[in-house]
């Protein structure tokens, strides 16, 4: 963090300007709505700026800048042309200990104008470090379309009711939750929006005595497949309000960076062939957060009803009454088979796919090969690579062809994901070779990845893949 973002409180506090073209006027209309006493440096001032000195809206304090100007002031800002001065006003107010801005000369400055979306009292401020200002000022275009007017008015009555909240609702994390619940119901935000300020508060004061008691509650959320990217919003909202987030070890650093800053995280991967949380621990983890009435994510990778034990997870909760819902995620072979540009489906050479996981209970149900072993259907494998030689040899021994095109893929969305192409023959030395974990694709359709491959690293081919013939 190049510079520390924060909101300074300027209100009849002296802010120096040395400059008096339209680039000062830029920056003094700023610091003007910050009601700032501005004193102005210059040794003529522009039109506008002259007539803002002549109605008592400025200081022009003098015409040549001197170190005695620093005095009694608490920011600097230099906008002239001349490179000299600018430097030397910088030196001499960073000698004072002064804050000073140096328009567009970033050496020159210890601190920095943000672009500003203003809704106030609710601001939000957008910076780059100085490196790239046309940037920021399309991120606020963006974030000015997306953010109501109304939110205006939504600070100012949550002000004023803050103190009769805090009354009411003793525990932090109560007062939190009701806050949460308020600012986005429809009818408070309607209110609001047609600055029925009256009714809003009136609709406030109902909420608070007809409050019910706050349960615990989990939601298990689908991560995607690790690009931070395909998080559904439904599943951002909901890590960014929870108490705790159970995560798994699929997880990546970019999505974590996104829950709650103050939300407790718990780390329950289970990783094959090393020690991890049991499945009962993990469900009786959620239970326990959820009776203690906080909001529990259980963050998963890919999507958590598709061999992320998810189902799993529900019936533990439901048989301890516990309120749960679900946000779907991107499951990893759909993303994963995206970036690596293999369509699951294709009209001219697979038309059904099939999901199966390489890793079941030791009493679980054997596999239909005689089916999975089908021409002209894709079959995903899940935690596959450890299995990939019982794979390979019972699609052999049911009539796949051995020269069926395959893939394993491995970090997949990630910017370092790796894709290797082969035949069937030869898909126990890819899965070997490939980092874990990784998704194993067979089928015709990977053949097409040689045309279709756009993201990121190209595919390694370790023998020759040709289209097999279309279906008929």
């Amino acid at each position: 963090m190049q510079y520390l973002p924060i909101f300074i409180d300027l209100k009849d506090k002296e802010v120096l300007v040395v400059g008096g073209g339209h680039i000062a006027k830029r920056k003094i209309d700023l610091l003007r709505q910050a009601h700032a006493k501005i004193q102005v440096v210059a040794e003529q001032l522009s039109s506008p700026l002259h007539t803002l000195w002549q109605t008592g809206q400025i200081n022009w304090l003098s015409k040549q800048f001197s170190a005695e100007q620093l005095a009694t002031v608490s920011l600097v800002v230099v906008a002239t042309n001349d490179a000299a001065l600018n430097q030397q006003v910088y030196q001499l107010a960073q000698q004072q200990n002064r804050l000073v801005n140096t328009v567009d000369d970033q050496a020159h400055c210890s601190f920095i104008f943000p672009s500003i979306i203003d809704r106030s009292p609710v601001q939000i401020a957008i910076s780059s470090a100085g490196t790239a200002p046309v940037l920021t000022r399309l991120l606020r275009e963006k974030l000015e379309a997306l953010l109501p007017q109304h939110l205006s008015t939504m600070a100012e009555i949550a002000g004023r009711w803050r103190g009769k909240v805090k009354a009411t609702i003793s525990q932090l994390k109560q007062r939190r939750y009701f806050w949460e619940t308020l600012f986005n119901h429809s009818q408070f935000q309607r209110l609001t929006q047609n600055q029925q300020v009256e009714q809003a508060e009136q609709f406030i004061a109902e909420q608070l005595q007809q409050r019910p008691a706050q349960l615990g509650e989990v939601i298990l959320v689908g991560a995607g497949p690790g690009d931070a990217g395909l998080l559904t919003l439904k599943g951002l909202q909901a890590i960014q309000q929870a108490d705790v987030v159970l995560y798994d070890a699929l997880i990546s650093p970019q999505i974590l960076d996104l829950v709650r800053r103050d939300a407790d995280r718990v780390l329950v991967g289970k990783r094959a062939g090393k020690p991890s949380i049991s499945q009962t621990q993990i469900n009786n983890l959620l239970i326990s957060y959820a009776k203690q009435g906080k909001r529990v994510v259980r963050l998963k990778g890919g999507d958590p009803f598709v061999f992320g034990r998810g189902g799993e997870e529900l019936q533990a909760l439901n048989q301890a009454n516990i309120p749960f819902s679900v946000v779907p995620g991107v499951t990893a072979a759909v993303g994963a088979t995206a970036y690596a540009g293999i369509p699951l489906t294709h009209r001219d050479y697979a038309q059904s796919v099939t999901f199966i996981t390489g890793h079941r209970q030791a009493d679980g149900n054997p596999l239909a090969w005689r089916s999975l072993a089908q021409p002209h259907t894709t079959l995903v494998v899940y935690m596959g690579t450890i299995k990939a030689s019982e794979i390979q040899t019972n699609l052999l021994a049911y009539g796949r062809r051995a020269d069926t095109p395959v893939a394993v893929i491995s970090q997949g969305t990630l910017a370092q994901q790796k894709t290797q192409i082969g035949t069937l023959d030869t898909l126990t030395q890819l899965a070997e070779q490939a980092e874990k974990p990784a998704l194993l694709v067979i089928g015709e359709v990977v053949a097409l990845q040689q045309q279709l491959q756009w993201f990121g690293q190209t595919a390694i081919y370790t023998t020759p893949i040709t289209l097999q013939q279309k279906v008929a």
